[in-house]
């Protein structure tokens, strides 16, 4: 395992030896690795701005701790305005125009998908950052891509184990019609089926993303009579969803699972109107006490006068992944980052991440709890941290949903 601590040691250590051997050995630790980043900044600021300054503070403290192999990081960051069309071309200008090391980034699934076919087709290894599609590492997935943010799958069953100690057996879901919204149905449905098989699904729901009815799905989910609701919708959407089904009634008496619903990007909009007692996953970065998180909130709160959000935790993250790979490798060499990820192991402020040489997941995991209004702000209760492994199929099952690769 490599420790920041250990990493920070090994940098300094590198900068001495510099001083030592003289000029040329300093010019050479003069030069910086470049990465190349791919994001919607434009499309969903809300979520991708906290994401670009997480990655900003984790260049800078690597930075000013003498950089990686003696060199310091170099990020040359790119909006791709939510198209996956314009994250190929970029990702293509990186690569060959720019001379990146490696590319990483993304937040939509349709986008990190398409980035992913580059990565294969290009051969250059590939960091996802916050795209959830389970179809990047399993399905779609390659020798070169990698996920770090917990996946759809990961997510959606540790919502569907607290789920099924429920008595609701009747659910209804509602999601955004495109692949993270389908992925995150059918994982929380089997999950859900396997865990407790006498449940049923009785409706479904499917808005275009970002262009919910929110007065005809919540009808349409009434009508149904389920016992509980299955929640995938973010954003504005979920402000809509949540707004029209508070006025209507639709959880009064219901139980409601919400993927991402307790993170701060999507919780915080919502401020007084935040529903209460909802099963959701989320960062409840106010209540943290471990000591490293701590450090990691001070930093950010000095840096950017905010707290951190979910996005901040995963770009910083991001840039720790890469970081930890290269010192790994010893090099920027393709190859040998390749074999570097496999297995590769560091800490973080969310604690210790692995990435899965059988499928190249991480571990990261996430909080899961329920969501409260306290002081006219919405916030997570009862919470709990989910470790990735532990809501990731077993090495069989893995291998059958990478088998199409």
């Amino acid at each position: 395992m490599i420790s920041r601590r250990g990493l920070v040691t090994k940098t300094l250590a590198g900068a001495v030896l510099a001083a030592i051997l003289g000029s040329s050995f300093a010019a050479q630790a003069s030069e910086t690795i470049k990465i190349g980043e791919i994001n919607s900044y434009t499309r969903l600021p809300a979520f991708t701005e906290p994401y670009k300054k997480g990655w900003e503070l984790a260049v800078e403290q690597i930075n000013n701790n003498g950089g990686v192999l003696g060199k310091k990081l170099e990020v040359i960051s790119r909006d791709d305005a939510g198209k996956p069309g314009n994250a190929v071309k970029i990702a293509e200008e990186l690569v060959s125009k720019e001379k990146v090391a490696l590319l990483a980034g993304t937040f939509f699934s349709h986008i990190g998908l398409a980035v992913t076919d580059y990565a294969k087709q290009k051969k250059v290894l590939f960091i996802a950052s916050e795209p959830l599609s389970d179809a990047i590492v399993w399905s779609k997935g390659n020798d070169y891509t990698f996920r770090l943010r917990p996946s759809t799958y990961m997510q959606s069953a540790m919502l569907a184990k607290e789920a099924a100690k429920l008595p609701a057996k009747k659910w209804a879901t509602v999601a955004p019609n495109y692949a993270y919204g389908k992925d995150a149905v059918a994982a929380f449905k089997s999950v859900l089926k396997e865990l407790k098989p006498d449940v049923e699904f009785v409706e479904e729901q499917w808005p275009a993303l970002f262009k919910i009815d929110a007065g005809a799905t919540v009808r349409a989910l009434e009508a149904a009579k389920p016992d509980a609701i299955y929640n995938v919708t973010f954003g504005g959407d979920l402000a809509k969803f949540v707004r029209e089904g508070s006025i209507r009634g639709l959880f009064e008496g219901r139980e409601v699972a919400s993927l991402l619903t307790g993170e701060p990007e999507y919780l915080d909009p919502l401020k007084a109107e935040a529903p209460e007692g909802w099963i959701v996953t989320g960062y409840p970065r106010d209540f943290i006490k471990d000591k490293v998180h701590s450090d990691y909130v001070a930093a950010y709160e000095a840096k950017f006068s905010e707290l951190p959000k979910t996005g901040s935790l995963v770009g910083y993250n991001t840039i720790l992944t890469i970081a930890a790979a290269i010192e790994k490798a010893g090099s920027t060499d393709r190859d040998k980052l390749l074999a570097a990820m496999k297995d590769l192991t560091f800490d973080s402020p969310s604690g210790s991440v692995k990435y899965r040489a059988i499928d190249h997941q991480s571990t990261m995991g996430a909080w899961v709890g329920r969501t409260a209004v306290k002081d006219g702000k919405g916030i997570m209760v009862d919470w709990f941290y989910a470790d990735g492994n532990d809501y990731l199929p077993g090495p069989e099952k893995t291998k059958m949903l990478r088998a199409a690769q």
